[in-house]
């Protein structure tokens, strides 16, 4: 059995960087094999919206020497490149003047606070779902009542959010708000009432998160725990006469949780995203919500933001994920046998 060795390290490490770096490169390269002018069509927005802009010619020149534009792409990829490197990503097409790394700095703890705690639960909940269902000492009302949790997983997160807003915030029960973070009037800040405010005004996106994913882990759980019903060690440690919560808690759920967590990982990383339409079907003002506002405006400059923020750390969560697997099962070498 061997360690975690310094060559495996630096070369997962080097695998870290090509990702991030061919992620990078191509969405540079997709929004510019993109037909039409982001600039032409920015001007031609505010023209619609304020009417006829004279010497538009000459103010689209203008603002794509502002952005960069008129460059060769070649000194546009460096110049991109290095703006990456120090996470200057220069102003938003849609929100001129602000920055893109500072609306990103807005909406990203929002995300990062309601994914995180949603994933989690619904990652707990739903393998803890999946192993009763294969276990065979569940008790048989057990194995009728788990499967009606999971009948929401077949609803579109989006879909799910809409019908908790109609039983919880304005049909049957108006129990919590429709839209936002936290209440009118509050100012940020560690004090209890606006704490109190943003898990309020959370737990519906959160809830629709948590029972329309839970289903999924549940389904992954359940394979891996009769795939390695019949291995060697679980007849073993039945023949050991182990406990059945023993063997069902060390060895089937342990053995079988590892592709889970490579999957959680993955769900980690794609945080930043967010869940987009479900963001938006609560106002909610986190990266997802601002994704699909770049989208709608064509402002590149933010889609490619929060994009890299999202391949950067997804990257991250695998690379951690691969290099901690030998704490979670120790029979995982990284030496060539």
């Amino acid at each position: 059995m061997g360690g975690l060795t310094v060559q495996y390290i630096i070369r997962r490490f080097g695998m870290f960087l090509l990702t991030i770096w061919i992620g990078a490169t191509l969405i540079f390269i997709i929004p510019r094999m993109a037909p039409g002018d982001p600039i032409a069509a920015f001007i031609t927005r505010l023209s619609a919206e304020g009417g006829r802009i004279e010497n538009s010619a000459e103010m689209i020149e203008a603002w794509r020497a502002r952005f960069g534009l008129d460059a060769p792409w070649h000194i546009q990829y460096i110049n991109y490149l290095r703006n990456l490197a120090t996470f200057t990503l220069g102003p938003s097409l849609y929100n001129f003047p602000s920055n893109v790394e500072e609306l990103i700095a807005d909406a990203l703890p929002w995300t990062l606070g309601l994914l995180t705690v949603s994933l989690i639960i619904s990652f707990v909940i739903g393998n803890v779902i999946g192993a009763l269902l294969a276990w065979r000492w569940t008790p048989a009302l057990a194995r009728l009542l788990l499967p009606l949790s999971l009948l929401f997983t077949a609803i579109p997160a989006f879909m799910g959010g809409i019908l908790l807003l109609y039983l919880l915030a304005f049909g049957l029960m108006n129990i919590f708000p429709y839209a936002g973070a936290f209440g009118r009037g509050l100012t940020h800040g560690w004090n209890w009432e606006f704490i109190s405010s943003v898990i309020y005004h959370g737990t519906l996106p959160a809830l629709t998160v948590v029972i329309t994913s839970m289903g999924f882990w549940a389904l992954g759980m359940r394979g891996m725990m009769i795939t390695n019903e019949g291995e060697d060690y679980m007849i073993l440690a039945e023949a050991k006469g182990l406990s059945p919560s023993r063997i069902f808690w060390r060895y089937s759920v342990r053995n079988s949780v590892l592709p889970q967590i490579t999957a959680f990982a993955l769900s980690l990383g794609g945080i930043v995203g967010g869940q987009v339409l479900v963001e938006n079907v609560f106002s909610y003002p986190g990266t997802g919500f601002l994704l699909y506002r770049a989208i709608t405006s064509a402002d590149y400059t933010l889609i490619q933001g929060i994009v890299f923020l999202l391949i950067l750390i997804t990257a991250l969560a695998v690379f951690i994920i691969d290099l901690t697997y030998p704490l979670i099962d120790p029979r995982i070498t990284y030496q060539k046998g």
